[in-house]
């Protein structure tokens, strides 16, 4: 009787661990916060932001430093809720850019920085924000400027 306790433990030890390692990778491979978001958010109003998702990152030189936790709408333009990594400073002056990586990529908010002394704090907004150009719009200018150009030379 004693072997098939001890036999019954080991397995229940087996399964348990299991389930532990399980929920481990589901939580590191979703990333899943489960200790709630750490940071602090900055608010940023735009004319467009077009094709950008809740969830999608913020980056500064190319380093993710936060994400997109809200968007909604202020009055007639975007407001975007970005949560930044508790590390990182902005200061006052950033400028904050909604982007696609090539043609048709993914959408992200890149912070070019400031250089006040004076950092944003949780809640504060930034002010100055570029939104994403609207290719159709470009593609059209772009036709349009270059057949113009052309026959205004000859």
């Amino acid at each position: 009787m004693a072997n098939q306790t001890r036999t019954e433990l080991t397995v229940g030890v087996f399964v348990l661990v299991g389930i532990v390692c399980l929920g481990y990778l589901a939580i590191r491979l979703g990333k899943l916060e489960v200790l709630g978001n750490n940071g602090y958010v900055v608010y940023a109003d735009f004319a467009s932001v077009a094709g950008l998702k809740v969830g999608d990152p913020v980056e500064i030189a190319g380093v993710k430093v936060g994400k997109v936790e809200t968007i909604s709408l202020a009055e007639d333009r975007a407001r975007l809720g970005i949560r930044v990594e508790p590390q990182v400073k902005l200061q006052e002056d950033v400028i904050a850019s909604v982007r696609a990586r090539g043609l048709i990529g993914d959408k992200f908010v890149m912070i070019t920085p400031g250089g006040s002394d004076k950092v944003l704090g949780q809640g504060e907004k930034i002010r100055e924000t570029e939104s994403p150009p609207d290719i159709s719009d470009v593609i059209g200018k772009y036709i349009g400027g270059d057949l113009t150009s052309k026959s205004e030379k000859k």
